[in-house]
């Protein structure tokens, strides 16, 4: 269990699942829908086999690439800690019990749930191809909130949407970041990526707009729902990570990349949804 762990990087699941609880307790406190233990349960799972399965994915498909990487050559894969056909087993069981799980919430998120599995198991892909995979991976992310959402309420919303679109940006532009380390490799393996593709200051330029963008969607949703003091909290904290991760980076100086991308981003998720919650409750009670 100890190696699996290690192949999907459990600590980042972080990113998104705060964005799944945002959308599950939106449906709860903006509908007539009930809470369920069972149903939340139900949405945490599905996150976990999602990811797992998108994680180890993403090392079973990339293992000669991180091979001949000196940042990835220690991954559990060409390092011989775990088995491509293990890592492939692990998928196909994940992918199974995503799909699985999502019949015993309601029908559309059934009917939904291959949808999902492949979006985040296409981003894998995508670094052959197009730049753009870094928006492939936050859309395979951002799809967290809105079906948390339609598990609470088998419908869907403008507000879940929003989160998604935030979520959307927000990853594509810390893994911009992120892709800063691998700028020289992916050129010399014509891999795609953002900084590959148009140099690292142009990078960091896209990324600070995508993260305009993100935080542009953690505003919108005061519109549509009356929030009080603790998301407006939320929301500049939220923009605060933004910006520090930014300060943190530079295109002279990429040596603090980790910590932008894992701490600051972790930050960022979990106190927002923090102060969404205690927003939802302060309204409800």
């Amino acid at each position: 269990m100890k190696k699996y762990f290690s192949l999907v990087l459990f600590a980042h699941s972080i990113f998104a699942m705060p964005f799944a609880f945002i959308g599950f307790f939106l449906g709860i406190t903006t509908t007539n829908h009930p809470f369920n233990w069972f149903l939340l349960v139900a949405v945490v799972l599905c996150m976990v086999f999602a990811r797992n399965a998108a994680m180890a994915f993403n090392r079973y498909l990339d293992r000669d690439i991180d091979a001949k990487n000196p940042r990835t050559v220690t991954r559990d894969i060409p390092a011989g800690k775990i088995s491509s056909k293990e890592a492939l087993t692990f998928v196909i069981i994940n992918c199974i019990l995503f799909i699985s799980t999502t019949f015993f919430i309601n029908n559309l998120c059934f009917y939904l749930s291959p949808i999902a599995i492949f979006v985040v198991l296409f981003y894998s892909y995508t670094k052959r191809f197009t730049a753009l995979c870094h928006v492939v991976l936050g859309l395979g992310l951002g799809l967290a909130p809105i079906g948390a959402y339609i598990a609470v309420t088998g419908t869907f919303h403008i507000v879940p949407v929003l989160y998604a679109f935030s979520v959307l940006f927000w990853v594509s532009g810390f893994d911009i970041i992120y892709a800063l380390q691998d700028e020289e490799f992916d050129r010399s393996e014509k891999l795609h990526s953002i900084p590959s593709a148009i140099g690292r200051k142009n990078a960091l330029r896209l990324s600070s707009f995508l993260h305009v963008l993100s935080a542009a969607c953690v505003i919108l949703p005061i519109y549509f729902i009356n929030f009080g003091w603790p998301y407006y909290v939320g929301i500049i904290f939220f923009c605060c990570m933004l910006t520090y991760q930014h300060l943190l980076v530079k295109p002279t100086d990429i040596s603090k990349v980790n910590k932008a991308f894992a701490t600051t981003n972790g930050y960022a998720s979990v106190v927002f949804a923090i102060c969404f919650l205690v927003d939802a409750y302060l309204r409800t009670s």
